[in-house]
């Protein structure tokens, strides 16, 4: 039997049904995993969705894109293939993608993770014969802690240069992990936080669907004495920029699984690295792998051959799938 999902030029293409998921380049027909830029591009004829991911679909795209959207597990049928989507915990709308054919069912998690998320749906562990999976963080070091203790972290770092009056710059994705901070430090403080243009339009887009966080202010006062003490969330690209000099003298921190290895938050050239991640660690993808049953693995992005040699030791029927994904991380 051909495989049911095959990697392609324009994207992971299942034939039988005549559909993309996350496609790299236009095509007819796309069935999304989540919002984030490497994973929904413009051009596409028309776009599947889930129901929670809706609006941050809506705001990527052109106003004029064709947009279907279905709940989580509600089954849709796109010619022979029953086709429906499933939680997959990386951020608000995220879905895994579950493809049943012939007796055959395959299962493309896109991004997700499993550690608890005030901002999305939990991730739903599916059954398959062939899981498609990221490996962003497949490699044994990477093993995240707690999210409680590390947004403690992250407060206590905000109020200690608060007792100084100084204002410290949280970098984080704009799209996912900023809302998932101003949620999570709701379990220390009522505080307001200052955002970055780019964060304060995701947020809105989260507060409208229901999701409870920090009030927020946008960070256009150009004074820095209005800042002193302040916590202030920016996406990455802001640092180093123009913006940046309003703050006056700062702290700086960032936010990303990328942090748990010393040497990248010796190169990022912030004050402090915080390990948040929205992405599986290893025992995570491990975990997930063996939960689903599935009788082959293969993976796209991130550390994929590692994960390969790892599986194949185990036994374990596994291969790269080439993509074009990157790591928002």
């Amino acid at each position: 039997m051909a495989d049911l999902v095959v990697a392609t030029p324009r994207g992971l293409h299942c034939a039988a049904g005549d559909f993309y998921i996350d496609p790299w380049q236009p095509v007819d027909r796309a069935v999304i995993t989540h919002a984030h830029g490497d994973h929904l591009r413009e051009g596409s004829g028309a776009y599947l969705v889930s129901a929670a991911g809706e609006s941050l679909a809506r705001h990527r795209l052109p106003a004029d894109a064709s947009l279907q959207v279905i709940g989580y597990g509600e089954p849709l049928t796109i010619g022979p293939v029953r086709v429906s989507l499933h939680p997959a915990g990386h951020m608000l709308g995220s879905a895994q993608v579950r493809i049943e054919h012939a007796g055959e069912v395959w299962v493309v998690t896109g991004d997700f993770k499993r550690q608890a998320d005030p901002t999305c749906a939990p991730f739903e562990p599916l059954r398959c014969h062939v899981l498609v999976s990221e490996a962003t963080f497949a490699l044994p070091i990477y093993r995240w802690e707690e999210p409680r203790n590390v947004v403690q972290e992250i407060f206590h770092w905000w109020s200690r240069h608060r007792e100084r009056g100084m204002a410290c710059i949280l970098y984080a994705y704009a799209l996912g992990k900023a809302q998932r901070v101003l949620a999570e430090l709701r379990a220390f403080t009522d505080e307001p936080v200052f955002v970055h243009g780019a964060v304060g339009a995701a947020t809105d887009l989260y507060r409208a669907a229901g999701i409870a966080m920090l009030p927020t202010l946008p960070a256009t006062v150009p004074r820095a004495r209005d800042y002193a003490g302040a916590l202030v969330i920016a996406p990455p690209g802001a640092s180093g920029s123009p913006w940046v000099r309003r703050f006056g003298e700062h702290a700086s921190g960032f936010c990303s699984g990328w942090m748990r290895v010393r040497g990248n938050r010796r190169r990022s050239s912030h004050d402090r690295g915080f390990v948040l991640s929205d992405h599986a660690d290893w025992p995570a993808l491990l975990h997930t792998f063996a939960a689903t049953g599935a009788q082959r693995v293969l993976l796209t992005h991130g550390h994929s051959d590692s994960m390969v040699r790892y599986l194949r030791g185990q036994g374990l029927d596994a291969a790269a799938l080439p993509t074009d994904y990157g790591a928002e991380e």
